[in-house]
């Protein structure tokens, strides 16, 4: 039923992307680090490099330029870019552009994907998808969607607030959520438009981010009649379109950053001593390795199975929430564990442990809180539970 080979083709392409990762993306890590508005024309620079080397923009298809990877495959090309926090930037595998991309290929009309996809695929610009409304309106709970647009002649006036949108300053487009009288319904705003403002830029726990997380504003902000995405009033059916395979990018990407964060501790107990002995020695510590190497294992195997199920062309949102839910979960637990073994090292800045630890945390709350996506699993497997006594 399952096959876990993995072809000659595919082998190649990870050791491609690993190469390419330790050598071209890890070693300007410092550099941002030690100056934030370094990230974008780093990331610039790098995705130069991704092109030169083959392994720029993974899920693109081949004929605008891409690797035209399926979810399998690419479960283990974005593990490896996500080896550093900038190997997703690097590669054009990161979010929101990743899931916007997913999504315009998925419903956009061929103008549409002319003019936003196709620069968005290419790298040229970013983006930036606008859900999240400041209470009373939608959070973890779509339905509370505020922001409305209205038919005025043959365009729509959107007006609302939206705040946490990650990617906003910069981006050359959103593709902004509103309430029209026919329901929920996506729309191609561009950056530029007079009628999009970005109020704020929202400091944070993670820093790693092109154009950060911003409360933004749309005021009598119009577009044109052919602006919306898809259809009018299936919004919620698309967001579920991308927010599910959202999430399990999510997945892949920081599965990469634990893996790496267990190679640093592993280098450093496998070669420091305490009383007596090398760290590794202690049970203790072989207790934690073995852990993160446990949920890495399991980890790989619920991505890769949600993924699976995605290629059939199943929605799988019960199985990108369970994965979201525990890989979000063990990689916490495993950087933890990492900073934990490197001692006062870890929590310095001579590792990238401590600036791992500071930007994973925000994996358990976006793209639906933990709670949220156990709130809903609870209810599809008892509802299925009920189904089985009738």
């Amino acid at each position: 039923m399952f096959d876990f080979s993995v072809r000659p083709e595919l082998k190649a392409l990870s050791a491609q992307v690993r190469r390419f990762v330790d050598d071209e993306v890890i070693p300007r890590e410092p550099e941002v680090a030690a100056q934030p508005s370094r990230l974008e024309p780093v990331r610039g620079e790098l995705q130069h490099a991704a092109r030169a080397a083959g392994v720029f923009a993974p899920r693109v298809p081949l004929e605008l330029g891409g690797l035209g990877l399926d979810w399998r495959d690419s479960a283990l090309v974005f593990e490896l870019a996500g080896r550093s926090l900038l190997g997703p930037q690097a590669l054009n595998c990161a979010a929101p552009d990743e899931g916007n991309m997913h999504l315009l290929h998925a419903v956009g009309s061929d103008p549409q994907k002319a003019r936003y996809y196709g620069p968005l695929a290419r790298g040229e610009v970013r983006s930036c998808f606008a859900m999240t409304e400041p209470a009373p309106g939608a959070g973890s709970d779509p339905s509370m969607l505020l922001t409305r647009a209205v038919l005025d002649g043959n365009q729509w006036v959107i007006d609302g607030d939206k705040w946490f949108i990650s990617g906003a300053q910069g981006a050359a487009f959103v593709i902004c959520m509103a309430r029209t009288e026919a329901g929920p319904t996506m729309f191609l705003v561009d950056g530029d438009n007079p009628g999009f403002q970005i109020l704020a830029l929202t400091p944070t726990l993670d820093h790693a981010f092109p154009g950060g997380h911003c409360e933004v504003r749309f005021t009598q902000c119009r577009v044109s009649y052919d602006a919306v995405l898809g259809e009018v009033g299936k919004g919620y059916d698309y967001a579920q379109q991308r927010l599910g395979p959202g999430r399990l990018t999510h997945c892949m990407r920081w599965l990469g950053i634990a893996g790496r964060a267990l190679d640093i501790a592993m280098d450093y107990v496998n070669r420091r001593d305490s009383f007596g002995k090398r760290l590794a020695q202690h049970q203790e510590v072989q207790r934690m390795v073995a852990e993160s190497a446990i949920e890495m294992h399991s980890s790989r195997l619920m991505i890769w199975q949600a993924a699976w199920c995605l290629d059939r062309g199943e929605r799988a949102l019960h199985e990108t929430s369970m994965a979201k839910v525990y890989v979000a979960e063990a990689v916490n637990r495993i950087v933890d564990r990492a900073v934990q073994m490197c001692g006062a090292r870890g929590i310095s800045e001579y590792l990238p442990l401590a600036n791992f630890y500071r930007e994973v945390r925000g994996f358990r709350i976006y793209d639906g809180a933990s709670e949220v996506h156990r709130a809903s699993i609870g209810i599809r497997v008892l509802r299925e539970a009920a189904r089985g006594t009738e």
